[in-house]
């Protein structure tokens, strides 16, 4: 019995060390949002961006996020806590830029360049349904194509974000809960591959002024 309470202590640490050993990075820098972004999108986005690194220390991604996310949750829901869903579908969250091809969590190649994040969620259709372990997602579409930073019709995004990975489906990046968020963003590894970066929005709910997590999976994809 022994032994094999050993044996499984072993394996677990040796699967928690290559996690650690495939840890991305990520560093707050002052960069002014990228130029192919209209002028409406940028003006509402921080200019302390997140540099997302893979563990070779090469640039995976730069995101964006809003100065100040907007949100109807009530002050009953501010105190208990917000969640995604208190974030309305087609908010604009912020922008990405890839220096070079990524994959998002479908496995869709998604060309160099800058896109912007809105929020969405799943649909309850069947399609592509229990692939992934949350149903909350930013939706990237071109920057050329998503100029204003006005909250979007859902059907209109996911029209819009298919132009990312150039299919019939949207470009995805995958939101895990964040529920104690800290001021220092940072990446935690998952199984799979999966690359998270935790990090903290600040959001505006009429005069109420809060916080919400965020995750965003920056690498890994779903079983094929």
């Amino acid at each position: 019995m022994r032994i094999t309470t050993s044996i499984f202590t072993l394996l677990v640490f040796a699967a928690t060390a290559a996690y650690a050993d495939d840890a991305y990075t990520v560093k707050s820098e002052k960069v002014e949002p990228p130029k192919e972004l209209a002028a409406g999108i940028s003006a509402v986005l921080s200019d302390q961006a997140l540099v997302v690194q893979s563990d070779k220390g090469a640039t995976v991604a730069t995101i964006w996020v809003r100065k100040a996310l907007p949100s109807k949750a009530a002050p009953e829901q501010i105190k208990s806590g917000l969640t995604y869903r208190e974030i309305q579908q087609g908010t604009l969250v912020g922008a990405i830029q890839f220096p070079q091809v990524w994959n998002d969590y479908r496995n869709q190649r998604i060309a160099a360049g800058v896109y912007t994040l809105r929020m969405a969620l799943q649909p309850e259709n069947g399609d592509h349904q229990g692939t992934a372990p949350y149903n909350d997602f930013c939706l990237l579409s071109p920057a050329a194509k998503d100029t204003k930073p006005d909250t979007m019709d859902v059907k209109e995004l996911h029209e819009l974000s298919s132009f990312a990975p150039g299919g019939s489906h949207p470009g995805v990046l995958l939101l895990f809960p964040n529920t104690k968020p800290t001021d220092a963003a940072k990446i935690e590894s998952k199984p799979m591959g999966i690359q998270v970066l935790y990090t903290k929005l600040s959001v505006e709910a009429g005069s109420e002024k809060t916080a919400l997590g965020f995750g965003f999976v920056v690498a890994g994809h779903a079983k094929e």
